[in-house]
């Protein structure tokens, strides 16, 4: 990889109720790359939760296995109970969840919506508040 530093992000689909299932998502998370991979390969309710139901992810589009050879893109997952994807019951509650994310990617009314984390911090660095401000994905 030339970029060396995580752009984390978290991706999710909203229920009917209203309640979202979202995921952790390592790599490379900006609209630029995230954004239009998702709006590109995962547009059909179908795949969307497939890849998040997976569980929390270093890469949704990864074309190289554990030893750097070329394969076929799939998603790079990491295994284990404790990366099974998180149900919340509102937005608030998930901005609220602070895994270091920059970007919210949220599948609703088949599409996909990009929001950008704003947080406020204390002394201690420790989150007092959180925004989302929509973020335009752009064209592939």
């Amino acid at each position: 990889r030339l970029n060396l530093m995580a752009t984390r992000s978290r991706i999710g689909y909203v229920l009917s109720d209203d309640s979202i299932v979202s995921v952790y998502h390592h790599w490379d998370g900006y609209p630029e790359w995230l954004g239009v991979t998702l709006k590109e390969h995962y547009n059909e309710d179908e795949r969307v939760r497939e890849l998040i139901d997976g569980g929390n992810m270093s890469s949704c589009w990864s074309d190289t296995d554990d030893s750097g050879e070329k394969v076929d893109p799939h998603p790079e997952y990491y295994g284990g109970d404790e990366e099974a994807p998180r149900h919340f019951q509102t937005l608030s509650d998930l901005a609220e969840y602070d895994c270091g994310e920059e970007f919210l990617y949220l599948w609703f009314m088949n599409t996909w919506n990009c929001y950008a984390y704003k947080k406020t911090y204390d002394k201690e660095y420790n989150c007092i508040g959180t925004s989302l401000s929509p973020v335009i994905i752009p064209d592939s």
